[in-house]
């Protein structure tokens, strides 16, 4: 069933000088433009709309609502607002702050604590409450932390899903227009560097001082120009390009440390 529309009261519909005078009382006349025409909010209340005139609100609109009470014949103002019109220069939509900041806005002493309830973190074993099974045996913390295993928390199923789809998704991925041009790809490079864990089937670390992402985690199939036979790969490519013609070859022109 749908809702019913209010039926205009004439004498809200015809007071918009009424609304008019008391918004120049509120804000000055220089503020205040043309009438823009009226809203029927419910019986016998009406919002005047009229243009807003100040330097930065562009579209913006005043919004004057009169109402009449039932067997009156004045007409009141109930609220004066300033609101933004269809065109309007609006501010984004609110984010929350531990959805907006990044990484680089983290500088020196800055801390940037995860919460309580953080989803991509789990509670750790530290070895602090006894043995895995809950029996009194000595304590394991020194085993624990032999193990890596002293954290407090650490990460989730989502939290990994998180990071991979974060990584392969971005600049450490196969997509990237340096990974697309690379001679081959970091899983068949020297200079990869394996990771432990539920991550290492699909991402490493680079090692090459001279590469892009050098300390950096990279996946399997991202690649640079640095590949360490990436010479090589061009090389022979180029000679299987040039079998029975004597033009001359592509010309390679690499790049090293000077020791």
């Amino acid at each position: 069933m749908s809702p019913r529309t209010p039926k205009a009261d004439p004498a809200c519909v015809f007071a918009d000088d009424v609304a008019r005078a008391t918004l120049v009382e509120d804000v000055g006349a220089a503020s205040v433009g043309d009438h823009l025409g009226h809203l029927v909010d419910d019986e016998r209340v009406v919002t005047h709309l009229f243009a807003a005139l100040q330097p930065g609100y562009d579209g913006w609109r005043w919004a004057v609502t009169v109402a009449r009470a039932s067997r009156a014949k004045a007409v009141t103002v109930d609220e004066v607002v300033l609101l933004p019109g269809p065109e309007s220069v609006v501010a984004p939509e609110w984010v929350p702050w531990s959805e907006r900041v990044t990484a680089d806005d983290l500088g020196p002493g800055d801390l940037l604590p995860s919460m309580p309830d953080d989803e991509r973190l789990l509670p750790g074993y530290t070895g602090a409450d006894g043995a895995l099974d809950g029996s009194d045996e000595p304590d394991l913390s020194d085993v624990v932390a032999e193990l890596g295993l002293g954290r407090v928390r650490v990460l989730s199923p989502i939290g990994r899903d998180d990071a991979s789809d974060r990584w392969y998704d971005g600049d450490a991925g196969p997509n990237t227009p340096m990974a697309k041009a690379a001679p081959g790809r970091c899983s068949t490079c020297g200079f990869f560097v394996l990771l432990r864990g539920p991550l290492s089937g699909m991402f490493g670390v680079c090692a090459n001082a001279q590469a892009p992402r050098d300390a950096r985690v990279v996946s399997f199939d991202h690649g640079c120009g640095a590949h360490s036979e990436g010479a090589s790969a061009i090389l022979s490519g180029a000679a299987h390009a040039n079998d029975g013609d004597l033009s001359p070859g592509s010309a390679i022109d690499t790049v090293a440390w000077d020791l």
